[in-house]
C-alpha cells in the first residue's frame, strides 16, 4: 500500500503556484518569467517552462539550507528509497560521487577503489588529496567489458587495506550488471569500512523485485544514483542517500553546500520531485512493462544469425552478479561489425539511437518512456544489419590487446599531487614510461584507463590507439597542436597528446 503523503508533490507544486500568482519579478533570471527570452525558444518549447525557472525564492525554499518545501520533498524522497536522508542534486552523480568522497576521507587518506569506477570517484579522490588503492573486477574477454567486481574480490581488498577506511563500488555497471551488494555491505561491516555506491544506473532498482538489490536496500552507508538515466527526472537531476550511523549528514550537506550551485535549477529538482512521486506511486507497473519489453526484444535479438544479446541466465555464470534486464547489451561481432559502425549504422540508417557502442557491442537502456513500437523498430534495425553483413571470418576478429578496461597499474604518486605537479606534453606514442598527469578514459563508459599518478606502460599505449583507430572516443587527451614531441619534432598531425610528468 503506498502511503498517501507519496502521491504529494510539495516544490513543483510551490512552483505552480508561484508562476499562476504573477508576481512582479526584480529577481534573477533575467528572462523575467520568458518575457526576455529568445522568441525562437520560447516558441519551440511553449511559455510555461520559463514561468518555473525560478531562483531561491520565500515560496520555493533553499536547496542549500532547505526548511520547507525542499525540505519535504527531499523526506519523502528518503522514505520512497529507503534511505534515512536523500539530497536532491542538480549536477548529476558527478557532483554526488565527489560530494561522497570529500565527506568522508581526508588528505592521505586510503580510499578501496574498485577499478571500474566511473572517472568522477576520482576526480574526487584528486579533490579530496587521498590515495586510491584499487582492486579489480572480472573481465569478459568475449564480450570486451568488465563484468563487476565480486564480494570475494571485494572482501579480500578490505582484508589487505586495514588503513583505508571507506570503499568505493560502481553497480549496477554500464551494462546493467549489479555486484552482490548484500555480501559487500557484509563484508564492509566486518571490516569496519565505510561503503560508498555509485548506482547512478540503479535509481529504479528499489521499485521492482525482478531487478537487483538496490544499494540503499542492502545497507550502503552513501548512494548516489542519476534519476535522469533511467527514470523521470531531467539530464542532471541525481540524489544522494544516506544510511545514517557511519557517516555524518551534517558533513555531507556542508560538502554539498561547497560543491553544488547557490543558483540551482528549479526545474531540474521539480523533476526529482516528481520522478520520486511517480516512482513510489506507480514505478512497480512502469518498470513491470519496461522489463516485459525488454525480454521481448532481447528473445528476439538472440533469434537473429551473429547476434547476441546478452542475458541474466549468463551473467549469473559469472559468479555473485545479477543482471538489470532493461539493459540491452548486443554483441554485433558476429557479424563482423564494431559496436561504433553498427551505432552509426543504425543512426543514420534507422534513426536508432543507442546509449553507447563499444568494440564488440551497442548498449541500449529499456526505461518507463520505451514503447512497443520503439522496441520493433529496434530489432527490425538490427535484423536488416545482419541481413547485410557478410559475418565473421577467421582472421576477422579484432581482439583487444591484453589490458582491458580495469587493471592494475603502478602508482607513483598520489592522484592529487600528479595532477598539480609540473607537466609536459608528449604524444601518446611517447608516452610509455612516463607518469600521467591526467584522467583518461574511453567515453562512454568512462572508466579510467590512467589514473593521474599512474605510470603509463607500452601495453595501455598499445590499448588506447587500437580502440582510439577504430572509433573509441578517447577523454583526456589533448589534440596534436598542444604540444611538440621531445626533441622538438612536429606531431603527427592526428595524433592525440597527453599531459605527464615533467620530471
Amino acid at each position: 500500500m503506498v502511503p498517501e503523503r507519496q502521491f504529494r508533490t510539495p516544490l513543483f507544486d510551490a512552483m505552480v503556484s508561484l508562476a499562476e500568482a504573477k508576481k512582479v519579478s526584480f529577481h534573477t533570471p533575467g528572462h523575467k518569467s520568458g518575457k526576455g527570452i529568445s522568441t525562437r525558444f520560447r516558441k519551440f518549447v511553449g511559455s510555461k517552462i520559463f514561468a518555473i525557472d525560478l531562483t531561491t525564492l520565500d515560496e520555493v525554499d533553499c536547496l542549500q539550507k532547505p526548511v520547507s518545501v525542499i525540505k519535504e520533498a527531499q523526506e519523502l524522497a528518503a522514505e520512497a528509497h529507503g534511505a534515512d536522508r536523500s539530497f536532491f542534486l542538480v549536477n548529476g552523480t558527478t557532483v554526488g560521487n565527489h560530494a561522497m568522497i570529500l565527506s568522508t576521507v581526508r588528505p592521505g587518506d586510503e580510499v578501496l577503489v574498485a577499478r571500474n569506477a566511473h572517472k568522477s570517484i576520482l576526480a574526487g579522490i584528486i579533490l579530496s588529496g587521498a590515495t586510491p588503492r584499487f582492486f579489480l573486477p572480472r573481465f569478459d574477454a568475449d564480450l570486451g567489458i568488465a563484468v563487476n567486481v565480486g564480494a570475494e574480490a571485494a572482501s579480500v581488498a578490505m582484508r589487505n587495506h586495514p588503513r583505508a577506511r571507506v570503499v568505493t563500488v560502481t553497480s549496477p555497471n554500464y551494462y546493467g550488471i549489479a555486484a552482490d551488494m548484500p555480501a559487500i555491505v557484509a563484508a564492509a561491516r566486518q571490516h569496519d569500512k565505510m561503503l560508498l555506491v555509485d548506482e547512478a544506473h540503479g535509481p529504479h532498482l528499489h521499485f521492482h523485485p525482478s531487478l537487483p538489490s538496490s544499494a540503499v536496500d542492502a545497507g550502503a552507508d552513501l548512494t548516489v544514483q542519476s534519476t535522469h538515466k533511467i527514470v523521470g527526472g531531467m539530464t542532471q537531476a541525481s540524489m544522494l542517500h544516506v544510511r545514517e550511523g557511519r557517516v555524518d549528514p551534517a558533513r555531507i550537506t556542508a560538502i554539498l553546500q561547497m560543491l553544488q550551485s547557490t543558483s540551482p535549477s528549479y526545474i531540474l529538482m521539480a523533476s526529482l520531485d516528481l520522478a520520486r512521486m511517480q516512482m513510489a506511486t506507480e514505478g512497480r507497473k512502469l518498470l513491470g512493462k519496461a522489463i516485459e519489453l525488454a525480454e521481448e526484444a532481447r528473445a528476439r535479438i538472440n533469434r537473429i544469425a551473429g547476434l547476441y544479446c546478452l542475458s541474466a541466465a549468463q551473467v549469473e555464470t559469472w559468479g555473485d552478479f545479477r543482471l538489470d534486464v532493461t539493459k540491452l547489451t548486443i554483441s554485433v561481432k558476429g557479424i563482423g561489425l564494431t559496436g561504433y559502425v553498427a551505432s552509426s549504422l543504425l543512426n543514420t540508417e534507422f534513426g536508432i539511437q543507442v546509449e553507447m557502442a563499444d568494440l564488440y557491442n551497442v548498449l541500449v537502456i529499456v526505461s518507463i518512456g520505451d514503447r512497443r513500437d520503439d522496441l520493433e523498430r529496434l530489432v527490425g534495425g538490427l535484423e536488416a544489419l545482419a541481413r547485410r553483413s557478410p559475418g565473421i571470418h577467421d582472421g576477422q576478429r579484432a581482439d583487444i590487446p591484453a589490458v582491458p578496461p580495469a587493471h592494475e597499474a603502478k602508482l607513483a604518486c598520489s592522484p592529487r599531487e600528479a595532477y598539480f605537479a609540473p607537466h609536459r606534453v608528449v604524444p601518446l606514442s611517447q608516452a610509455a614510461g612516463h607518469v600521467s598527469a591526467d584522467i583518461i578514459t574511453i567515453y562512454p563508459p568512462g572508466i579510467p584507463i590512467l589514473v593521474p599518478g599512474e605510470e603509463v606502460s607500452q601495453t595501455v599505449v598499445e590499448y588506447l590507439q587500437f580502440l582510439g583507430g577504430r572509433g573509441a572516443r578517447i577523454d583526456g587527451v589533448l589534440d596534436s597542436g598542444a604540444g611538440t614531441r621531445e626533441g622538438g619534432e612536429s606531431p603527427t598531425p592526428s595524433e592525440p597528446m597527453v599531459r605527464v610528468l615533467a620530471a
